[in-house]
């Protein structure tokens, strides 16, 4: 029988030390550690997916946290029914979870349902902050990639293939090609509305 941990944080900016710590107070080896950065939300897990390959009947999984195992309740409640069903115990030292008890297995319901209720929250807030910084005229996200005066100069000698495509993006400021051909969407958008109501004001 033995004992794995599995360690995860969201993002490369995110440190994993204080998960390490706890599988090294449990007494758990290095190379029974599965560690990797990435989002729970990605159901592409490749160390979950060798910890899930590796382990055998009688062994233990823990993790610091449930939120650290799983996607959502359903995702959690696979997982853990994937490792019963391998003779596998699940242990979350954070809710206190063990189900080798019945306890355990009701708690491992209860707060897995909570986890899922409190990232919906969490994304109900940011998009309703989302709404609220748009309704006040705030740009969210990367500024946007200002073009040269000479743009519609530009635009001219690539479209009559006088200037080749990477001199324009280099005078543009090294934009890459998606963002010319946004801006150039743009631009001609704009021209098309300034010519018709150019022909609006005209009077035969």
């Amino acid at each position: 029988m033995k004992i794995y941990g599995y360690v995860r944080v969201s993002g490369a900016d995110q440190n994993e030390d204080r998960q390490l710590d706890l599988m090294a107070s449990l007494g758990i080896a290095p190379e029974r550690i599965f560690a990797e950065h990435r989002s729970g939300k990605n159901a592409r897990r490749p160390q979950l997916r060798r910890l899930m390959e590796t382990v055998r009947p009688g062994d233990t999984v823990v993790v610091e946290s449930i939120s650290r195992f799983a996607r959502n309740t359903r995702d959690l409640l696979e997982l853990t029914e994937r490792l019963a069903a391998g003779g596998v115990e699940f242990v979350s030292q954070k809710e206190h979870i063990d189900t080798t008890t019945p306890t355990g297995k009701f708690m491992l319901t209860v707060f897995g349902a909570v986890a899922e209720l409190e990232r919906a929250y969490l994304l109900q807030r940011q998009a309703e902050g989302i709404a609220a910084a748009k309704r006040r005229g705030k740009h969210l996200g990367r500024p946007a990639a200002e073009m040269p005066e000479c743009f519609g100069e530009l635009v001219d000698a690539w479209e009559r293939k006088t200037l080749p495509l990477a001199e324009v993006l280099r005078q543009c400021g090294g934009i890459s090609e998606a963002t010319f051909y946004r801006r150039l969407a743009e631009y001609r958008a704009k021209r098309e509305e300034e010519t018709k109501s150019a022909l609006k004001r005209c009077t035969f």
